[in-house]
């Protein structure tokens, strides 16, 4: 079951919660019952004892089904912001809306799908869904069923959308990143929703393979994270359910090691230091998804331009081509850059269109392999 592509309207519309006739309200929420807990999970969350799921990665949605002229969406969450959508059509934003159940009323009185997905990174904190409820005399129905198509995007800011509906390079003064960021608007998602595929959003903004930006938070890196459901854990690890299988996983790391100079103090002595590091790291990575996914999975390994340097993009080429020469003909590799792009999102980051681009970009990559999907 594939649901339309989601039709964003302008934000101001967003935040005030009006669309189409549709209103969306607050009340105090209740555990969810058997009934609305009926939805599909796209991303990695983490149950809790009050029938809530957990959960930090961005991108992460939840899909239902109900019948009536109303549904009631049950969070506990006061730093994200999420978008609530009816049949593909964005009816409200929620922003960090905190222990609420809003609702949007006003609908048909007949079979509707309900989609919620978390549009902010939030490494550092947690977000709580605890079902989707039907209005008075409605009824939520059974959840959809997973699509058979699967992509798991693995990345930094690009990946996660950063700042990607700001329409400004500086957005301190627009709202901040957090505002001015949907996920659900990032080339992974709108790739995977033309696809009709089930995907997951595993970013981490300004983090490396090894380096992360500028050097900071040394000692940690993306890898560090990886395995968590719930990032701010440390030692939580994320149980795969067998469900998960995706056929392409497309990683993007490599930004954050390479986009500027090395400190005095850092660990690598010289660029080549680092990018030994870096491609020594990367295998090992590819390792960990191969175990993970089995010999079937293609893993797509991509790089885009930085500035005044080809470092990232001829290391991240020279990987692709030592793991086929080590055999593994299901490793790729995808260089992404057209002249269109403007990076007008938040400090300099690809913009909505941008976004738009890349991901058409990404569509051709993925025609050409020999996915089994």
């Amino acid at each position: 079951m594939d649901l339309p592509q989601p039709r964003h309207l302008s934000r101001r519309t967003l935040v005030t919660a009006a669309a189409a006739g549709l209103v969306a309200g607050t009340a105090a929420p209740s555990r969810a019952s058997a009934a609305s807990t009926r939805f599909h999970t796209v991303g990695r969350v983490v149950p809790a004892a009050d029938g809530f799921v957990r959960y930090s990665w961005p991108g992460i949605s939840f899909e239902g089904r109900f019948r009536g002229t109303g549904v009631g969406v049950l969070l506990d969450d006061s730093v994200n912001d999420y978008d609530v959508q009816i049949d593909g059509t964005t009816a409200a934003t929620l922003v960090t809306p905190g222990r609420t159940t809003a609702w949007v009323r006003g609908l048909s009185d007949t079979e509707h799908r309900v989609r919620l997905v978390k549009r902010t990174e939030s490494a550092w904190s947690e977000g709580r869904f605890g079902g989707f409820v039907a209005a008075a005399g409605g009824v939520v129905l059974a959840a959809p069923r997973p699509r058979r198509r699967q992509i798991e995007f693995i990345g930094d800011s690009y990946t996660a959308g950063y700042g990607n509906v700001s329409g400004t390079r500086d957005c301190s003064g627009n709202g901040g990143v957090d505002r001015n960021t949907d996920a659900d608007l990032s080339f992974g998602a709108l790739t995977a929703r033309k696809l009709g595929a089930d995907h997951q959003i595993n970013a981490i903004s300004g983090r490396g393979m090894v380096r992360n930006y500028n050097g900071s938070s040394p000692g940690t890196d993306f890898r560090t994270y990886y395995d968590r459901a719930l990032l701010a854990v440390e030692g939580d690890v994320w149980r795969k359910p067998a469900s998960w299988r995706p056929q392409v996983v497309v990683i993007g790391l490599g930004l954050n090691d390479f986009s500027t100079p090395l400190n005095p103090g850092e660990r690598w002595t010289t660029q080549a230091d680092l990018v030994a590091a870096y491609e020594s790291a990367y295998h090992g990575f590819l390792d960990k998804l191969r175990a993970r996914y089995g010999p079937r999975t293609f893993l797509l390994v991509s790089a885009t331009s930085t500035p005044g340097s080809t470092v990232f993009a001829e290391t991240v080429e020279r990987i692709a081509r030592t793991r086929n020469a080590r055999g593994d003909d299901r490793v790729g590799h995808w260089y992404y850059d057209d002249p269109a792009l403007d990076h007008l999102g938040c400090d300099w980051h690809p913009s909505a269109a941008d976004h738009r681009i890349i991901s058409g970009l990404l569509e051709d990559r993925l025609a050409a392999l020999p996915l089994c999907w």
